[in-house]
């Protein structure tokens, strides 16, 4: 036995489902039974079918319902006009109605269709620019908020560099404070040759 099928179902699957469901409640068939024919044909359950005509595919035809239920109730009086001895000719001319509905009703369902195509490619647009509205919205959220640091960085490199320079000029005071000091001392300090040769030191 085939497993039955879970994906997800295609246009030309809900095209074929439409066409079975309206054909059998034209015909005076049950929706059952065309689950029970699509599934045959989809390898699908019968009510994996149903429950994509009553969630998604039946309100797409509603007119396409009405004119099947008009059908249905048409060939419904013209079979029992034919059981109280209706005439061949106006048989004819009932099927041959019918036929005309079906055909207009066939045409219906193709505009249904492209209808809902169309409504499905704006709204796939739509959600588009929807989510690169959200995208462009949360950029510049993050545009401000790096600007915002930026801003705070940059102050407090400003306050390093400030401190930096301080420091430096403190540094180099007190580096001339010390060649000052040492000059000064060299200045103080006078060397003469004592008897013996020698080198000594004499503080000024």
């Amino acid at each position: 036995m085939t497993a039955a099928r879970q994906d997800a179902w295609n246009q030309d699957e809900d095209l074929l489902l439409a066409e079975v469901v309206l054909r059998h409640i034209r015909d005076g068939g049950t929706q059952l039974q065309a689950f029970e024919e699509v599934g045959r044909r989809l390898t699908r359950t019968a009510a994996a079918c149903g429950f994509r005509w009553n969630s998604f595919v039946r309100k797409q035809y509603k007119t396409g319902i009405e004119l099947a239920k008009k059908h249905r109730k048409e060939k419904r009086k013209g079979t029992a006009e034919r059981e109280t001895a209706e005439t061949a000719p106006q048989a004819a001319k009932i099927e041959e109605t019918i036929h005309q509905k079906e055909e207009i009703s066939l045409k219906k369902v193709i505009e249904l269709l492209q209808k809902l195509e169309e409504d499905y490619r704006a709204e796939n647009e739509k959600q588009t620019k929807e989510d690169l509205k959200k995208k462009v919205a949360f950029l510049e959220r993050n545009v401000a908020r790096l600007e915002e640091e930026k801003s705070t960085l940059q102050a407090s490199l400003q306050t390093v560099e400030e401190d930096y320079s301080a420091l430096i000029e403190i540094m180099e005071r007190a580096r001339k404070m010390v060649v000052f000091q040492d000059d000064e001392r060299n200045r103080k300090v006078k060397f003469q040759m004592d008897r013996n040769g020698n080198l000594e030191r004499i503080e000024k």
